[in-house]
């Protein structure tokens, strides 16, 4: 069953994350309760999930971005797509990824976006698959260092 995440599911969401690229689960603080609470409240940001049984197999972040430009339609930014490692060639972060279509076609954006690290073909083919292209437009990231 696909859902956005609630409250009680933080920790199996950092649990899951450790399949992302997080080598540790973040020590319970104010800081992550704050930002945890932060990403419940906001309406734009749309933490999905992907429950099996009772176990959350698979995640991904939506988020909605007012904008100025085309018609001042918003445009969802896709982020943190992950899916647990027993569970991985069984479609379960696509149905997170058309979940999230969904929440995007109902904000009338315009477009979604995401960006992968991934240099693998298997997941490069997966993004292609689930309808993303690498050709309309070129990424460029840096790094914020403390």
């Amino acid at each position: 069953m696909v859902r956005e995440a609630r409250r009680e599911d933080l920790t199996e969401i950092l649990e899951l994350y450790l399949y992302l690229h997080e080598e540790t689960i973040p020590e319970p603080s104010g800081h992550l309760s704050a930002v945890w609470n932060q990403i419940m409240e906001d309406q734009n940001h749309h933490l999905i999930v992907n429950v099996i049984g009772e176990k959350i197999v698979s995640s991904c972040v939506c988020v909605i971005i007012p904008n100025l430009t085309r018609g001042v339609r918003p445009y969802a930014f896709i982020e943190n797509v992950v899916t647990h490692a027993d569970y991985r060639g069984h479609g379960y972060a696509t149905e997170c990824l058309n979940f999230a279509k969904s929440i995007a076609e109902k904000n009338d954006c315009y477009k979604m976006m995401l960006l992968t690290g991934s240099k693998s073909p298997k997941t490069l083919n997966f993004y292609n698959n689930a309808g993303y292209n690498s050709t309309d437009k070129t990424a460029f990231i840096q790094w914020i260092t403390l």
